[in-house]
């Protein structure tokens, strides 16, 4: 696993008490778990986008929001009261994802592999 983000790092981001009742040194661990596994590019040093965004991780890891459980995708749900009436339905394979996630999903665009299905190969 490579090291994206340290505790000083978000410390000096986020500041004092970004990790709440959570654990520091677990929640910077998933953090760069997470970039890892999502393949982002690691440069020497690391772009100040990729630490913001690992600070933004740890912050969701201590809140348990990084990876936390989910719940099936829901095909479809109706509640109907007397004259209110309520429907859900859920694409196949949708997740729901924070704000947050959103966001750091956008800092890190530009350093995530470009990944189009299609693959060249050439011969020798």
């Amino acid at each position: 696993m490579a090291t994206y983000v340290t505790v000083d790092d978000v410390d000096t981001k986020l500041g004092a008490g970004w990790e709440g009742t959570g654990d520091k040194t677990r929640a910077v661990l998933d953090a760069n778990t997470w970039l890892t596994a999502k393949r982002v590019r690691l440069s020497d040093p690391v772009d100040d986008d990729v630490v913001m965004a690992g600070a933004l991780l740890a912050q969701e890891a201590a809140n348990g929001r990084l990876y936390a459980d989910t719940d099936g995708a829901v095909k479809r749900e109706r509640v109907r009261a007397d004259t209110v009436e309520v429907e859900t339905e859920y694409q196949d394979g949708a997740q729901a994802q924070t704000g947050a996630l959103s966001m750091i999903s956008d800092l890190l665009a530009t350093y995530l592999p470009k990944t189009n299905g299609v693959t060249i190969l050439k011969r020798l």
